[in-house]
């Protein structure tokens, strides 16, 4: 299906950040380690601390960005994580790079991230028909799918070969690329939720608007609760698995990489999956079943032993949960946006984002201390017990619903099409 030029130069501007986001995957963690000779309380701090003050101070920019054009908005979020990103290696050139300044880009780069991602839902809202919206959202998870792929390995090579801060430099880049690219769009954008003069009065109801949707939705709560839950619980057990294997298993760090970068092809192979899956089988169904499989798998992460066998069991155990991922997550993009009127969307998208990153922070957090009392198999294990209890929380989508029981397209949104 064409989707239009304006699209076109939308999904090249995301699939160049998301490159270069990818290839620099983890590289602050790098940098703290080797450069910086940090210890794991303070790489711990990096990875989860940043990313959630980060959402906290993205909390009044949903209501800010809601109220603005939407493309300005995407260029400033792209052109201050550049800025931020190559304060890093000119720091580092110039022997005045500390820990501090790692942390503050962390959540500066944060908070960036999730209005972006925020501006960029209500941009997409506007440039594609409902008949496509489920095409766009597949074609952004194949993009991210492959630059996850191709990206650490990349990014790894060069940091071998070039130094640790070459990827920041290499991904502060991509977002001045992307920022070209988003100034190249054309097309016609929703005008803002509020006029221009009044768009400087942030309220106290504008802040909680975007909670207050998905919560009273009785499509998207369920599926922005489960969310939370499958995101904190699936990224908390990531670090404690890299304990376990890199550690009292002795896997080396390449068999580590590959173990999770060869499994997202599966996510590669699901994105393109989801749109004839959810065509034959209704959208409805696609999210139960494929929500329902994600939770499945990472009980056996608890199983893994040393050697080949140990290996191939989580790369079968990522393959599995990355494909059903692939299939679930342009399914529910389509679903979001399609649910959301179009004077909420920014703000319904940062509530997402600021909830689903609060808790990974947190549960990663918690998970860290339990395995610290515990040793981190049994932590892996809770977390993938406690996975299998989420997919309750996805009943009400089992089965597909007649075009009757649907109700009325709410207020400033197009109505549903039957998948």
């Amino acid at each position: 299906m064409k989707l239009g030029r304006p699209f076109g130069w939308l999904w090249a501007a995301y699939a160049v950040s998301a490159a270069g986001t990818w290839l620099a995957f983890d590289a602050f963690a790098v940098i703290a380690v080797v450069v910086l000779h940090a210890g794991s309380a303070e790489v711990a701090l990096l990875a989860s601390a940043g990313p959630a003050v980060g959402a906290l101070l993205a909390v009044p920019l949903g209501p800010w960005t809601e109220f603005r054009r939407k493309r300005p908005v995407m260029i400033a979020a792209d052109l201050v994580r550049c800025a931020v990103l190559l304060c890093v290696p000119a720091a580092h050139a110039l022997g005045v790079l500390g820990f501090p300044q790692l942390l503050a880009a962390s959540v500066v780069v944060a908070a960036a991230d999730i209005t972006f991602g925020a501006a960029s839902g209500a941009c997409l809202k506007s440039l594609v028909p409902p008949a496509g919206m489920l095409t766009a959202t597949s074609r952004f998870e194949s993009t991210t799918w492959t630059a996850t792929v191709l990206g650490p390995p990349l990014g790894g090579a060069a940091i071998g070969l070039f130094g640790p801060v070459v990827t920041v430099a290499a991904n502060a880049v991509s977002f001045l690329l992307s920022a070209l690219g988003i100034r190249a769009v054309e097309g016609a954008e929703h005008p803002p939720a509020r006029p221009p003069r009044d768009a400087s009065r942030t309220r106290a109801a504008d802040l909680l608007e975007g909670w207050r949707h998905l919560l009273t939705s009785p499509e998207l709560r369920p599926l922005f609760l489960n969310a939370v839950l499958v995101n904190g619980l699936i990224m908390a057990a990531s670090p404690l698995l890299a304990v376990l294997m890199l550690g009292k298993l002795g896997f080396a760090p390449w068999q580590y990489g590959l173990a999770f970068s060869v499994p997202c092809l599966g996510g590669l192979l699901g994105s393109r999956a989801a749109r004839p899956l959810a065509a034959r089988f209704g959208r409805r169904r696609v999210l139960f079943t494929t929500g329902v499989l994600r939770a499945c798998w990472s009980v056996g992460l608890a199983f893994v032993r040393p050697g080949i066998p140990g290996l191939v069991l989580v790369m079968a155990v990522e393959l599995g949960l990355i494909t059903s991922a692939g299939v679930f997550n342009p399914v529910l993009a389509a679903e979001r946006l399609e649910r959301t009127p179009a004077d909420r969307v920014a703000r319904t998208l940062s509530a997402w984002s600021v909830g689903t990153r609060t808790g990974i922070a947190a549960m990663t957090a918690l998970f860290g201390l339990l395995a610290s009392l515990t040793g981190p198999r049994p932590a892996i294990a809770l977390t993938g017990v406690l996975l299998l209890a989420t997919t309750p929380m996805l009943r009400g989508f089992a089965r597909e619903r007649p075009p009757g029981l649907r109700g009325p397209a709410t207020p400033g949104m197009a109505p549903r099409r039957t998948a």
